[in-house]
């Protein structure tokens, strides 16, 4: 198991790394690059759903770690269905009038 330190290091960078490409992206781009990625960040739901499932199955599993689980769940949930919201707003935008 790797250190938590480790962990939050490389959260850390991410982050870093993460806001210096997202800030250089126009602004043009920036709302449907975002929104489309946000509609196909569902994998992270699976993630949260396999991992909330291991600590629930663990024999050691901690309630914590259910807990920060199904945190992770709902936020995922709220991304993925809000990068759909925005999809779809910005798609109505490009129909024809009738």
């Amino acid at each position: 198991m790797m250190h938590p330190l480790i962990l939050v290091a490389v959260f850390l960078v991410c982050t870093v790394v993460g806001y210096f490409i997202i800030s250089n992206v126009p602004s043009l781009l920036h709302t449907p690059l975002m929104s489309g990625m946000n509609a196909l960040s569902g994998v992270t739901i699976v993630g949260a759903i396999a991992s909330t499932g291991l600590a629930y199955l663990a024999p050691d599993g901690s309630i914590w770690a259910q807990v920060f689980g199904m945190l992770a769940i709902i936020l995922a949930a709220i991304n993925v269905f809000g990068g759909f919201g925005i999809t779809h707003r910005m798609l109505r935008m490009f129909n024809k009038k009738k």
